[in-house]
């Protein structure tokens, strides 16, 4: 139809700028912190007012460092490995993510994860198959790979804070990275991204990596140019910088490239005339001390589907 539109949340994006930006004072009758849930509640409801959407699917982290982009990329993510092996997940956001969950899957609030996927993937996945305009809230630059005109797919970034979020077209992305959205991972793959544990080639910094993308394309077709033996396209020294990098950007393009083909669960994205579990929702309501922010999110809801 022509009139909807998708709004897909990068949700651990949002609760994690929740859990930092809110007070661990702010708790349940029972003194558990829950600044996280009621956070991204509230996230979730200026959202919904700005951008009004008719679907929307909340994507998670059912692997947030999967085994198969481990194996291409050993240093992928290395650096949040915690010294027992998981994330470095605080354990008074771990406890308030199942609390999320339940109240998501009580409103009736699409909640999707793929099991060895990362949100990222089932964003990706989403995105290329909606069939209507969408908006992708992130702060995760990686997503900006995504962005289109013709679909059409924009980030609204949140690095600023969501209520400063701002609005990423093909233009936007341009403007900032001097290629188009589609191709932002191959400029990351370039460039490196150390908050991935992404080394990049080294001496190839932003402009190099833009220089190189604008000119070939991909990291393929930059590494079979720069093999040809012709230093054309190339910028001063880039050719030899690409050669003695051959082995990392041969793998590292699977792990930065989002997956646009997971094998989506059975959900309904619609927004709902009324919360899916009533009775569940007051329970968790009463249970954890979210009635003003559940009230603004029912709020912004009714309005959008009024």
């Amino acid at each position: 139809m022509p009139d909807e539109k998708l709004l897909l949340l990068d949700t651990p994006s949002l609760y994690f700028r929740a859990f930092y930006g809110i007070p661990e004072s702010v708790t349940a009758p029972d003194g558990t912190p829950v600044n996280a849930v009621r956070g991204l509640l509230d996230f979730i409801a200026r959202l919904v007012r700005d951008f009004r959407p008719t679907r929307v699917v909340a994507a998670m982290d059912d692997d947030w460092r999967p085994a198969w982009r481990v194996e291409a990329l050993p240093s992928y993510k290395l650096h949040r490995v915690g010294p027992e092996g998981g994330d470095q997940t605080p354990d008074s956001l771990a406890l308030q993510v199942p609390i999320i969950e339940q109240v998501l899957e009580a409103l009736g609030l699409a909640r999707v994860g793929v099991a060895d996927y990362e949100a990222d993937d089932v964003i990706g996945t989403l995105a290329t198959t909606a069939g209507c305009p969408v908006d992708i809230v992130t702060g995760d630059r990686d997503l900006f790979q995504l962005v289109r005109d013709d679909q059409p797919v924009r980030i609204i970034y949140t690095a600023r804070g969501v209520g400063k979020a701002e609005a990423w077209d093909e233009a936007a992305v341009t403007a900032k990275y001097g290629i188009p959205g589609r191709a932002y991972a191959e400029l990351a793959t370039l460039r490196g991204d150390p908050s991935d544990g992404l080394p990049g080639v080294p001496g190839v910094g932003e402009k190099t990596a833009a220089a190189l993308v604008t000119k070939f394309g991909t990291v393929e077709a930059i590494v079979a140019a720069a093999a040809s033996g012709e230093d054309a396209g190339f910028p001063a020294g880039a050719r030899a910088k690409v050669l003695a990098a051959d082995d990392y950007l041969k793998r590292a393009p699977a792990v930065v490239r989002v997956a646009c083909d997971v094998p989506m669960p059975d959900y309904d994205d619609r927004l709902r005339p009324e919360p899916r579990d009533p009775e569940a929702l007051l329970e968790l309501s009463d249970r954890w001390g979210l009635e003003s922010a559940l009230n603004r999110l029912l709020g912004a809801l009714e309005l959008v589907r009024g």
